[in-house]
């Protein structure tokens, strides 16, 4: 545990940098998730896409993801869409 006053804060706020890039991380589990739902059930709506392209740039935008995994996830989703609807 962290003994000098600097490294208490430090571990304050790491831990709660922890907890919101992790809670921003479960979001773009959640929506990459159900884009992939949906293009499996035939029912693949360009919203769903919108939506997920916008959560993941957030994520990215706060520091939870990084910009090229980001823009993978991103191509990916796109593709699989293209790849459905042609």
């Amino acid at each position: 545990m962290a003994n000098h006053k600097s490294a208490i804060k430090r571990a304050r706020q790491s831990e709660e940098r922890r907890l919101r890039n992790r809670a921003s991380k479960t979001q773009v589990k959640n929506v990459v998730k159900r884009v992939r739902l949906a293009v499996a059930g035939d029912s693949a709506a360009p919203k769903d896409l919108d939506q997920a392209k916008s959560v993941i740039a957030k994520a990215t935008k706060k520091g939870a993801l990084h910009k090229r995994t980001a823009a993978r996830k991103i191509s990916r989703l796109s593709r699989l869409m293209n790849k459905r609807s042609a």
